[in-house]
């Protein structure tokens, strides 16, 4: 980070020195790589009339001034240049008699060499606000607007950093994880609410660019990936296109009176002495008009066109400057860090057209990247329309990975049902793989049992044997399988109060916690049989062929037993979820098609051998995990 302000300060100094009445407060991207699919780059200038410069050039051998836009507001001027020709060095762009250095960079590797992550992978989430604080956090970063960090109150600012999360990578090895989703890391630098709130949560962007100075520096954000990658683990960088946060420049100064959705607001508030007695339109959350063949328009623009608060103003996509400012950020994100995958959110809030350029251009560039899209709908034909090559939508969104809230909701509702003979516990789980043959792959969805907007599994209890239930489920399926943070240590919470009672920190992140859950010396009994458990069943899906590759099989339930089968190559892995409080046997020759000749099976939680040749009697709650 260091090396960006320096270089902005020189590009500030450079352009004062040779003109006087120019002086140039940011160009966006910072730098750019030779060597791309799409050669051409746009650069945001933003200075104090920079809009009125009349001659735009460069001799830097290889580049070429494609055009120069001029929006709205004085203070931007867009540059779009052709690098087809250009090698990696510092250009100089004549601007009138400014001068302004811009450094052209080589790529690390090409695009196809960028590897994404799979449904080999297990993403693990966590709050970097919340997880762990490094040696040398600043609990107060000058320049930042008024915030404060309390970890006694659930909606401030904690003080977890980068540096904390990279001092515990040994802890995911251990666990048994592949990929580490974190919430956003870029700048969030909104003031504290008068409600006692912040932005400690990462979702409203005040600088696409830079990582926010109290998580760390651009340069920590590059150090914990690479020492992710050294340890075999990936980074997923959560990203926002929907919407940016208040503060943002783009809010006070907009490059264009469309830049913004329903900026008339934002203008009439501006002249207000009540912002808040303006006619401010809030997103209706209402997902379906998006997909709805009868929706209203009404509908359609509440849903995509209002914002989600009124701190967060809505972008609009379908302004193609804007859109090609989005689509680089992505890119110089993967090229400058090396991240392994992008997760957007509210995915479908945003303009559904340009987000499908914006995929395939990525999915041009980087082969074999992944990107997983928010779609928070509980019905499996909704999420579906969304994955790439889908015949449900007359568009091709080119999101190669949807989000599996049908998965979530239905498992959270049997987790307090008994297993019926018809609708009830896992049948609920049945009928909402009952419709895979909606997705054109399957294998590409994502699915978890709870995240950072929900409450957690475990609610405000402990009940082990549903969550041991759930994870053999979601770690045997044909999924992407994501966990939240602290399921292995037991950690629960509800919504009711506030978002941040499922958000605590992890014990042990911190200075002065008495509770430390990355050891094993640490964990309380409770929480180390859990992590146990869960390690097992982790390291035991690495690489597990049978799981990634495997067909799949279910059974409907039957005397509130739940199967499902995976086989690949003559292996064949059973897992077997007594839906019931009650003690229940499994009639061994109802499941003969795929256990076929099987006499002996090792369930892969406990290592203990069963014999599947006679029928299996089960505990009530009772999970298996059959090896065979």
């Amino acid at each position: 980070m260091k090396r960006v302000l320096l270089a902005m300060a020189l590009v500030a100094t450079t352009l004062a020195m040779n003109a006087a009445k120019l002086t140039i407060e940011r160009v966006e991207p910072t730098d750019w790589f030779v060597g791309m699919k799409n050669p051409q780059v746009q650069l945001m200038v933003y200075g104090k009339g920079v809009r009125n410069v009349q001659n735009v050039d460069t001799d830097y051998p290889g580049v070429r001034i494609d055009s120069v836009v001029r929006l709205d507001s004085p203070n931007y001027l867009l540059v779009y240049m052709d690098l087809s020709k250009a090698q990696p060095g510092t250009m100089t762009i004549k601007l009138d008699k400014a001068r302004l250095p811009y450094r052209l960079k080589a790529r690390e590797m090409s695009g196809d060499k960028r590897m994404g992550f799979t449904n080999a992978d297990v993403l693990y989430m966590l709050m970097p606000d919340r997880f762990a604080q490094g040696p040398d956090h600043n609990p107060q970063v000058k320049g930042m607007r008024h915030y404060r960090e309390d970890r006694t109150q659930p909606s401030l600012r904690h003080g977890g950093d980068l540096n904390g999360i990279a001092q515990h990578l040994d802890y995911f090895k251990e666990l048994g994880v592949t990929a580490l989703w974190l919430t956003p890391v870029l700048e969030n630098d909104s003031p504290d609410a008068g409600d006692g709130t912040s932005t400690y949560h990462g979702y409203a962007t005040t600088n696409y660019y830079r990582v926010d100075p109290r998580f760390g520096t651009n340069e920590d954000y590059r150090r914990l990936v690479d020492q992710a990658h050294a340890m075999g683990l990936k980074v997923v960088m959560d990203m926002i296109f929907d919407h940016s946060g208040f503060e943002h420049p783009w809010t006070s100064d907009m490059p264009s009176k469309d830049w913004l959705n329903l900026s008339a607001w934002l203008e009439e508030a501006k002249g207000s002495s009540d912002p808040s007695g303006t006619q401010f339109q809030k997103t209706s959350y209402k997902l379906t008009p998006v997909l709805d063949p009868y929706a209203s328009e009404v509908d359609r623009r509440e849903t995509i066109q209002g914002w989600f608060e009124s701190t967060m103003p809505d972008l609009n996509q379908h302004n193609p400057h804007l859109m090609r400012y989005l689509i680089q950020n992505s890119k110089w994100w993967i090229e400058t860090v090396g991240i392994d995958g992008i997760r957007m959110d509210t995915y479908p809030y945003a303009f559904a057209e340009p987000m499908a350029e914006w995929m395939k251009e990525l999915n041009d560039e980087y082969p074999n990247f992944n990107t997983v899209g928010e779609t928070w709908v509980t019905e499996p034909a909704y999420t579906a329309a969304w994955q790439k090559d889908s015949k449900l939508s007359e568009n091709n969104s080119y999101l190669k990975t949807v989000m599996d809230f049908s998965f979530f909701d239905k498992l959270n509702q049997a987790k307090n049902e008994e297993t019926d003979a018809w609708w009830q516990g896992f049948n609920r789980i049945y009928n909402s793989f009952v419709y895979d043959y909606l997705y054109p792959n399957p294998s590409s969805v994502m699915a978890f049992i709870d995240n950072h907007d929900t409450d957690r599994f475990l609610a405000n209890g402990r009940d082990t044997l549903a969550l041991k239930q759930a994870l053999a489920l979601l770690l045997t399926v044909r999924r992407i399988p994501q966990l939240y943070y602290g399921t292995e240590i037991l950690m629960n919470g509800t919504k009711e109060v506030t978002d941040g009672n499922v958000r605590k920190d992890f014990p042990g992140g911190f200075p002065g916690d008495d509770h430390n859950a990355f050891t094993r010396e640490g964990r309380t009994e409770a929480e180390q049989q859990m992590f146990q458990w869960l390690s097992r069943l982790l390291h035991w899906r690495q690489g597990n062929e049978c799981i990634i590759k495997g067909s799949m099989k279910q059974f409907i339930p039957y005397q509130g037993i739940y199967v499902i089968a995976r086989q690949y190559q003559g292996r064949t892995v059973l897992t077997v979820l007594n839906g019931t409080s009650q003690n229940a046997t499994m009639q061994v020759k109802r499941y003969a098609e795929v256990i076929r000749q099987a006499q002996r099976a090792k369930d892969v939680l406990t290592n203990r051998y069963y014999n599947i040749g006679e029928n299996l009697q089960l505990k009530p709650r009772q999970s298996l995990v059959l090896e065979f």
